[in-house]
Order: C-alpha cells, then structure tokens, then sequence
C-alpha cells in the first residue's frame, strides 16, 4: 500500500518579517494558465511605453568655464570628483554629488590638451600647448595646491597624455610618443614609426605595459613598454581622433573615426574591425567604455552622445539638447550610472546611463517589479509593436535629415557596386564587406 505524504518546507511559504511580500506558490503548468502570453504581452507593451515616458537622462549642467571643454578625467578612488580642462588653460575640479566647483585654477598658457591622475588618487598631471607638463598636489578634500609639485618643460607640443594603471610612469603624444617617469624632466623611452604626430594616446588598463595611439597619417600605433620598437599598426581610410580600451577585455579596443564611425578591434588581428558602429552623422570626437565592458559611450561633432552595445552596430539611445553644441568629449562614471560629457559652448553635462532608471534607493517590491518588467521586455522585444515603440527616439531636425541623406548616398553606392558586378566579368568586383572597406593596410 502506498501512501502520499504532504511535506512543506517553511522557508518556502513563510516571511522572515512583516514586510516581504508574502511568497505564492505557483503551477507552472501550460494547461492552466490558458491566458499567460498575452496577459504577459499586455504587460511587456506597458512597461515599454512607461520606460519611454519616464526616459529623462539630463540630470544636469556644471557651468563656469570660460572657454570650450577640452578634456575631462575621472578620479580613480572617488566617484563625486571630476576633473576638468578648457581651451583658456584653466583647470577646475567638480563634485558631482553638490554640482558645484571645488577649486579652479589657471594652469597654461593656451588649450589644456591631456590630464590624468596618478592611480593613488593624491596628484595629477597636465599638459597643454605652451610644450608643458605641470604635476598638481590634490588634498583628500579634492583641493588643488596654488604651485605645481613638478614642472616638465618639452621640445613640442603635448597633445595628450595617459598614466600607467600601477606605476609612477606616464605617456605623452607629440611629435612622438614620449614615457616619462615623474622624477624626470627627460623622456626614458621615445617611439617614433614614420609619422608627423600623434594626437591621442592611451594605457591599457589590464595588460598595462601596453599603448596605443593615434596618429595623423591616419594610422593607430601599438607599443609595448617591454619593447625598443613599436608593434603593430592598422591605417584606415580615414583619420581617428580617440580610442578606448574595453576594461574587460584586454585586447579590445575601439577607435572614434573622422568617416562617422567607430571601429571594434582585436589586435592579435588587425586587418578587420571585430565590430563596426554606426549612426552619428558627423566625425566622432570621443569614445569610452563603461566599467562592465558590455556598452560604449561615444561623443559627436553632430552635437549629440550615443550609447552602444559592444555586439551591436547601431546605438541603442541618443542623448542630445538644444543648446548643446559639438562635444568634444566624454566619459562613464565608474559606479556604472552615470555619463559626464563635455562640449564647445562651456558647459559639462551629467547624464543617467540608463534613461529610465530611478535615482535613489529602491525598496524590495520596486527592485522585483523592474526585474519582472525587464524579463518581459527581453521576452517580447522582437513583437513589432514592441520593437517600434522601444526603438524610436526624437532627434533634431538636423540629425534625422542628414542621416536620411546618408540613407540615400549609401543605397546609392550599393546600387552602383551591383551595376559593376553585373556589367563585369565574374570574380572582377569581389564582394568586400562593409567593415573591411576602411582598412587601408596592416603594417607589423
């Protein structure tokens, strides 16, 4: 004779106190539940418009420079101070929790061209067109000392710098590519591979011995500290003006391009970008990584930001205002939540990450409904009405009749390439995918 015991755990059913949610047990038997897909599509569809509705990223403006934004730096131990030069030479730091000025100062004569903190977070460096490098002091409070704790006077103009992830060492782009030691006021390593002049360069974060760079002949150099002569370089059809290494990743990086793209590149394998983004619609000035490695942030001369996917082309939100003109750079906070960009007409803007998100802290029962809602949503995204709703976006005049016109010269250039192939013998116009048409050579 068998017999059947009911046997209930009461960790499944009970509270630990009054206010969780009472636990409801539930059969997940298709039978049942004859209307489940779409009660849960009616929901998906609902919390897609209420995330449109709520999508308001602007959080706000840090104004009081006197002249364009030219470069902005994170603080590597504390995420309320940023860092900020302008093209008058003055420097100011900002606490983002209060919006308001730290300290200012007026560190050069003419553009400030690069900063960067040292790793520890107690002095910075930075350079400008007046061909020096100035280290500052910085207190615990984020105040900056009235006189530089050291002075580098250089042969040439600095265009950008970066400091190494660990050491007291940091690079500096120029006529070349110079590594310098802070207790020295001479480079210990310079790199030159042919080249008038490199304007942007960069530290690997996790294999930190290596470098890359971007120069004006259109190419970005590889260099290994470890080395005496440079590694690689790729030249592309057009000029970059920035690149970004994934934090997660350490052979990923991605270059901004003057051709209104960004390249994705492994650079065990450089004669093809792994990843092509597209949909700014005029040069990208700027690029940098979130601290997942999941999403890129990128900054437009079209007077807009895009926000990324690393494994998709096209850009999953823009970011724009009326009186916002070309951003010239940009940065993602380190906790994740937030976009700090800075742009021509003196202001820095914050923005949310995520455009919907709410800000401050979020009780049990609102972080499991945003965890429902976001299931559902990842459920249903391919449904068209879904699709339609969570993709369109309200961009200015400018940018939707120029991206229509880009629309139309690449339609056209398409069509001309299959007239060719049509009218030509087989073989003689190979097909070239549209990621490898910028890649001009491989140089090892």
């Amino acid at each position: 004779m068998k017999i059947k015991v009911l046997s209930r755990n009461p960790d499944e059913y009970l509270r630990e106190t009054k206010r969780d949610i009472h636990k409801v047990q539930r059969n997940y038997d298709p039978n049942l539940h004859p209307l489940e897909a779409p009660r849960e599509y009616v929901r998906a569809l609902n919390a897609t418009k209420l995330e449109r509705v709520f999508a308001k990223p602007f959080i706000g403006a840090l104004d009081g420079h006197r002249d364009g934004v030219n470069c902005l730096c994170k603080h590597p131990t504390s995420l309320s101070f940023l860092l900020s030069g302008a093209c008058d030479g003055e420097i100011r730091v900002w606490n983002l929790a209060k919006r308001n000025c730290v300290t200012s100062l007026q560190a050069h004569e003419g553009i400030v061209q690069g900063m960067c903190f040292h790793p520890s977070g107690r002095s910075f460096l930075t350079c400008g067109l007046d061909k020096v490098v100035k280290q500052w002091g910085i207190s615990e409070e984020c105040t900056i000392n009235e006189e530089p704790l050291n002075t580098i006077l250089g042969k040439s103009v600095f265009q950008s710098m970066d400091h190494h992830q660990s050491e007291d060492i940091f690079a500096t782009c120029g006529q070349q590519v110079d590594i310098w030691k802070e207790d020295r006021s001479e480079p210990v390593r310079s790199f030159t591979w042919g080249v008038d002049s490199t304007h942007h360069v960069k530290f690997n974060p996790i294999e930190t011995n290596l470098l890359g760079a971007c120069a004006s002949d259109r190419s970005i150099l590889l260099y290994d500290l470890r080395g005496s002569t440079p590694l690689r370089k790729v030249i592309l059809s057009l000029k970059s003006n920035a690149i970004a290494w994934n934090p997660m990743e350490s052979f990923v990086f991605t270059a901004a391009n003057e051709d209104y793209n960004l390249y994705s590149f492994d650079l065990r394998k450089l004669s093809a970008p792994i990843m092509m983004h597209m949909d700014h619609v005029a040069a990208v000035m700027d690029v940098d990584y979130s601290p997942t490695g999941r999403e890129l942030v990128s900054a437009g001369y079209d007077k807009c930001l895009r926000i990324f996917n690393t494994e998709t082309s096209r850009s999953r939100e823009i970011y724009h205002t009326k009186r916002m003109q070309r951003v010239r750079v940009v940065k993602w906070s380190l906790d994740n939540k937030y976009i700090i960009s800075g742009s021509d007409e003196m202001n820095i803007r914050v923005w949310k990450a995520r455009a919907s998100e709410k800000l401050g802290v979020l009780t049990t029962r609102e972080k499991a409904s945003m965890n429902y809602n976001e299931k559902l949503k990842d459920k249903f995204m391919h449904h068209p009405q879904i699709r339609r709703i969570a993709r369109h976006r309200h961009v200015p005049r400018q940018i939707h009749s120029l991206t229509k016109e880009m629309r139309i010269m690449k339609e056209s250039r398409k069509r001309k390439e299959s007239n060719r192939r049509r009218h030509s013998r087989a073989g003689a116009v190979p097909f070239v995918p549209e990621r490898k048409k910028a890649i001009v050579k491989e140089v090892e």
